[in-house]
């Protein structure tokens, strides 16, 4: 189980992604079943695409807002990060 400090971390990149924009989210405590799981569910929510690797989930676009809203519904204590 991934340990951390509780905080899931939201953040909007672009960096070395060809100009193109991406969510990540992470500091999920949780194993990688169910992290590839909740990224279907946030990905089916904003109607996108994206990936969960190395204790990161990855959403293609900018749906901070959205993301952040659905992870504090489930009960995580969330932060946007980054700029």
């Amino acid at each position: 189980m991934p340990r951390g400090d509780g905080i899931v971390r939201v953040r909007r990149e672009v960096k070395g992604r060809r100009g193109k924009t991406v969510t990540t989210i992470s500091g999920v405590a949780l194993g990688h079943d169910e992290l590839r799981e909740l990224a279907s569910e946030l990905k089916r929510r904003v109607g996108t695409g994206g990936s969960a690797k190395d204790g990161v989930i990855e959403i293609q676009g900018d749906h901070c807002d959205a993301l952040i809203e659905e992870l504090r519904a489930r009960g995580h204590t969330v932060k946007r990060a980054g700029g």
